[in-house]
């Protein structure tokens, strides 16, 4: 039997999502047979893949406890289960500040907690377990609507067992947007810088995610150091992970903080990128081949 991988994947997008295609054909023309595989699927027999990587499986955040369990159940997954698990709930954040990491400030909410939202000029209000944006959004402090918005808000994922989140919103996102910096087999490949996403209106695509307005950009030196500062913090090392998006926004100095570090399912914008879908082809058939 040749080398199999899977394409791990969501009922939702069960042909996987476009940028995550271009995979397909990089890794057949390295005899690797890649399959789309939806993670929920009972009647997928996961050993017998050389490795299952995770993509496009963004509808786990209502059933996080499900997916953490399925991911210990796989026997060779990229990246590994116990990532998964400490990725999946952003109280991660709380690590990567106790490291020395500079990230986005965060208070947080605890079900059966006060909702006391802090008295600064814009916040944004969101639960630690969450993909593609959803349940996220900004609140203009000042005005006494959006406050008690803000506090419903907070109030209603609570209510759904949620542990919630409390950030200042960083205006420079604004003129800056936000900078993911993207990292195949432990390499940086590629960035890109996406706009602002909490304004306005939006709508879900397919449910799952929040369209973002991307470009291709190219990392100042500041933004290099502080993601790769990030992925030396991951538990147990960065040679663990096969990928992983670090994404920055600039603070009120314009210095760069941690807003995530993405170690499960992260869009990887291989279409933003000469030669990434190859990168990254290559990196997983040396993966299944070791």
């Amino acid at each position: 039997m040749g080398v199999r991988i899977a394409l791990v994947t969501c009922a939702t997008l069960p042909d996987l999502d476009p940028d995550d295609r271009l995979l397909l054909e990089p890794l057949r023309a390295r005899g690797i047979e890649p399959v789309a595989v939806t993670w929920d699927d009972a009647d997928v027999d996961w050993a017998s893949f050389d490795v299952a990587v995770i993509r496009s499986t963004w509808d786990y955040t209502p059933r996080r406890g499900e997916f953490v369990t399925w991911a210990r159940s796989v026997p060779r997954l990229a990246n590994p289960a116990d990532l998964v698990e400490w990725n999946t709930d952003k109280r991660y954040l709380r690590d990567l500040a106790a490291a020395g990491i500079p990230v986005v400030p965060t208070s947080w909410l605890a079900p059966g907690d006060a909702v006391v939202l802090p008295p600064i000029r814009r916040v944004v209000v969101k639960p630690s377990v969450g993909a593609g944006s959803r349940d996220a959004a900004a609140f203009a402090m000042h005005d006494a609507h959006d406050q008690a918005l803000a506090t419903e808000h907070a109030a209603r994922l609570l209510a759904a067992g949620n542990v919630v989140m409390v950030q200042p919103y960083l205006d420079a996102i604004d003129v800056r947007g936000e900078t993911a910096l993207l990292f195949l087999g432990g390499q940086f490949s590629h960035s890109v810088l996406k706009q602002a996403m909490l304004g306005g209106r939006r709508d879900l695509v397919d449910g799952l995610y929040y369209e973002e307005t991307i470009a291709r950009s190219e990392p100042t030196a500041a933004e290099m150091e502080l993601a790769e500062r990030a992925l030396a913090s991951i538990p147990g090392g960065p040679e663990r992970v096969v990928y992983a998006r670090v994404d920055l926004v600039p603070d009120e100095s314009g210095h760069p903080v941690v807003l995530e570090l993405e170690l499960t399912e992260p869009s990887l914008f291989l279409s933003y990128a000469e030669g990434a879908a190859e990168r990254f082809a290559r990196v997983i058939a040396g993966l299944a081949r070791k």
